[in-house]
């Protein structure tokens, strides 16, 4: 691909694997980092114009990156234009405004402070603000998309709009914003104690951490619920699938919603190009072939696979 840009905020041959949780996956062609809205609305007008596909990365928490890299252009909006928590809240208007490339967890403790309510149970789940809107982030009873107002989007032929919540269809770990960038989002909350709040989710990221691997940096969540509310975990123990392991990736001892990443260290081993991003993407293919043969259940990966 001829160069697209001379712009500061893009670079080319970027290493994804900085960018995602494992820590693994191969170069994105180019990697942009706008540093305003104008930057971000100008590259997708660039992107469409030229044929380039993009991708949006947020904080690759659930992301996997082929080793062999990506082509086109991998969207990073993690300057703090993007970033912003905006509270104006009052009893009759309680609302609050975040950027795409905000943390979930830095809106949920601003929340808190403010003595808004409703997103504190959603402590504990990592990734942004667009991220989370995007697969429509939540708990089995509870999830992002329920407190939406109105999402801010960047339409990919350069121009923005506005989409109320009855504009957007939020599923399961789903939601109909996957055709242009979220920019920002406003969520209608609920008046509460601060005090109250706090406490509640203390309890809430009490429970969610006991739940976590010991060594949460070499792990990520692999799976989803099934719709009903059965945890993945308990269909991957009954098939007795805990420890099953494909090359370096294996399904978690501990809780087996997780996969981890455990280098196999021996001397048939040693000087070997490892594939993790293969290794992780067959080992869910596996795990999911042998819960629909044995329950008739499907469960679905929890990752998003470029």
């Amino acid at each position: 691909m001829k160069e697209i840009s001379s712009e500061s905020f893009i670079r080319s041959n970027v290493r994804l694997a900085d960018y995602t949780r494992l820590k693994i996956g191969g170069t994105a062609e180019y990697f942009a980092e706008p540093e305003s809205e104008a930057d971000l609305l100008g590259l997708l007008r660039l992107c469409r114009e030229r044929n380039i596909p993009i991708h949006v990365i947020g904080a690759g928490s659930n992301i996997l990156v082929p080793e062999l890299g990506i082509s086109g252009v991998v969207i990073s909006l993690s300057h703090p234009c993007f970033c912003q928590i905006d509270t104006k809240a009052s009893a009759s208007e309680p609302l609050v405004t975040a950027g795409a490339g905000a943390k979930l967890v830095n809106l949920i403790t601003q929340s808190v402070t403010d003595g808004l309510g409703g997103i504190e149970n959603l402590v504990g789940i990592p990734g942004t603000i667009g991220g989370a809107l995007h697969d429509n982030a939540g708990t089995n009873n509870d999830n992002i998309g329920q407190w939406v107002e109105n999402v801010r989007v960047a339409n990919l032929n350069g121009t923005t709009s506005i989409l109320s919540k009855n504009e957007i269809s939020f599923g399961y770990r789903s939601s109909s914003l996957d055709t242009g960038v979220i920019i920002s989002a406003t969520f209608r909350l609920e008046p509460e104690s601060p005090t109250e709040l706090s406490k509640r989710m203390q309890k809430f990221w009490i429970v969610r951490k006991s739940q976590l691997p010991s060594n949460e940096s070499k792990t990520i969540l692999a799976f989803n619920s099934t719709k009903s509310g059965t945890p993945a975990s308990d269909l991957i123990e009954q098939a007795n699938l805990k420890g099953t392991r494909i090359g370096n990736a294996m399904i978690c001892e501990q809780n087996a919603n997780f996969i981890v990443i455990e280098p196999i260290e021996n001397d048939t081993e040693k000087g070997k190009i490892n594939d993790n991003a293969n290794d992780i993407k067959r080992l869910i293919q596996l795990v999911q072939d042998r819960i629909l043969e044995k329950t008739d259940i499907e469960i679905e990966s929890a990752l998003r696979i470029w």
